[in-house]
């Protein structure tokens, strides 16, 4: 069947478009649920498939499920009140597409966040497909021969082209993610060709996002393939793979996120914290990843100090806290990396050496702390054009006074014990007395004009900043 608009069934019934209002068939009784209406109350489950290609509003006072890959297009405009929950359909890899000039308008509250998580029971990660956004702003990519556009991973496009993203406008829009928590999602459709908790394809930075919990993606938390758009206050709370993923020329800024891993789920393809490319190739195409990075907090899944480690106790996949490879620029300011295997690894193995970027001051670490890693840094050469670089050239850079960074020997000496949390309660993320985050944060670096300077580093100020609580959930 042909879809033209997005059906929002009741599980006893159907919903009928008509020219003036939309109706809801149940039971027999029509319900008016046009403009300025509401569904009378209603809290059964609507379902919603296909492609949405006019304007609608989901309302609090219902629960919607995706039924298979929902698509919002035509320009349509899904609005979605604070409060409202939807689920993704058991077994169904339930997913919701914004595509390229279309628009979502999700603004929770921090009292009454947007909620999108699995319907099952007893839920895991993997429930439900996750969020799509698909913008016309910027990339590197390329489909069918044609540059600067790109077809978004997941095996979500169709023969209209749903799934591409790119294009010229870097201040495209493509609404609004506010109070927003996006729990279970991802889905494998072929290796290195998932869905992740939450995709941005060719987002413009007229797009809002911010207060974003993705838990228990996967794959991927967050990642971005190209585009221009700005976030803050985001939250990767135990994915499987990576937790922030940048490529394809990604060009927007972050600020204030938070990365927590559960130290035994880490994913076959090896787990980081950040990854980083240009593109799969490592080419030189423009515009180049260069994606900039501040204030962040990232937990690993090793947890050490004077007195012991369970480092032998976690995943062996994980890997790196920021692995920077095939010719990404990206630049981190102001952060917090702390307990994996390796610190800060500069990846030159494939395409134009990474560390090219660091020589023209495009790939920049600044006013950081690495802490409790098994091995601080890494480097991996060129095969093909070698710049000579090993390892201890890492070292010497990340050392550099100018750089004002530190790496400390225990995960303890950040001194952030309350974000190693139990299972069930609410982690801590703020700085105790002592730790090395609660001064440092400098601000004076061109790269980042247009964030908010601050003077501490890593994603909270003290024990009185509790931006990541309230909206969220921990407890899992």
């Amino acid at each position: 069947m042909k879809l033209k608009h997005a059906f929002l069934y009741l599980l006893t019934g159907s919903l009928a478009l008509a020219s003036s209002c939309r109706q809801i068939e149940k039971d027999g009784d029509i319900i008016n649920s046009g403009p300025g209406n509401n569904t009378g109350g209603n809290t059964e489950n609507l379902i919603l498939s296909g492609k949405i290609s006019s304007s609608i509003t989901l309302k609090a006072n219902n629960i919607y499920k995706l039924r298979g890959l929902v698509y919002v297009t035509n320009g349509a405009t899904l609005t979605i009140e604070p409060g409202t929950k939807i689920v993704g359909e058991a077994d169904k890899n339930g997913g919701l597409i914004i595509t390229r000039g279309s628009k979502i308008m999700a603004q929770g509250t921090a009292t009454n966040p947007i909620i999108f998580t699995s319907e099952k029971p007893s839920p895991k990660r993997g429930d439900w497909a996750g969020i799509i956004l698909l913008g016309a702003a910027p990339t590197n990519a390329s489909f069918n021969g044609k540059a600067g556009v790109g077809e978004i991973e997941g095996g979500v496009n169709d023969a209209d082209g749903s799934g591409l993203y790119g294009g010229t406008n870097v201040s495209d829009n493509s609404g609004v993610l506010k109070y927003v928590r996006i729990e279970y999602a991802g889905y494998a459709f072929l290796p290195d060709k998932e869905i992740n908790g939450l995709t941005f394809g060719g987002v413009g930075n007229g797009t809002t996002i911010d207060y974003v919990q993705v838990a228990y993606a996967n794959d991927d938390s967050f990642e971005w393939f190209g585009g221009t758009v700005n976030c803050t206050h985001l939250i990767a709370y135990k994915g499987l793979d990576d937790d922030f993923d940048t490529d394809n020329g990604y060009s927007g800024k972050v600020q204030f996120a938070i990365g927590v891993r559960d130290p035994l789920v880490a994913d076959v393809s090896g787990s980081n914290a950040f990854e980083s490319d240009n593109d799969a190739n490592g080419s030189s195409l423009l515009p180049q990843t260069s994606a900039i990075f501040s204030n962040v907090t990232i937990i690993g899944p090793i947890q050490s100090s004077a007195s012991g480690t369970n480092a032998t106790g976690i995943n062996s996949l994980f890997q790196n806290a920021l692995q920077i490879r095939r010719n990404s620029s990206i630049s981190v300011f102001n952060s917090a990396f702390v307990g994996y295997p390796v610190g800060l690894f500069i990846d030159a193995s494939k395409g134009t050496a990474t560390d090219n970027n660091i020589g023209t001051g495009k790939l920049v670490f600044q006013n950081n702390v690495i802490t409790g890693c098994t091995t601080n840094f890494k480097y991996a050469a060129s095969g093909s054009a070698p710049t000579g670089w090993s390892t201890t050239n890492v070292q010497d850079w990340f050392n550099l006074p100018a750089n004002g960074n530190s790496a400390l020997a225990f995960s303890s000496d950040m001194k952030l014990a309350g974000a190693y949390a139990p299972s069930g309660t609410t982690p801590n993320f703020s700085p105790a007395s002592g730790s090395p985050l609660l001064t440092g944060g400098l601000f004076t670096n061109p790269l980042l004009a247009g964030f908010t300077p601050v003077t501490y580093r890593g994603a909270v100020k003290d024990s009185n900043d509790f931006w990541y609580a309230g909206w969220t959930n921990f407890n899992l």
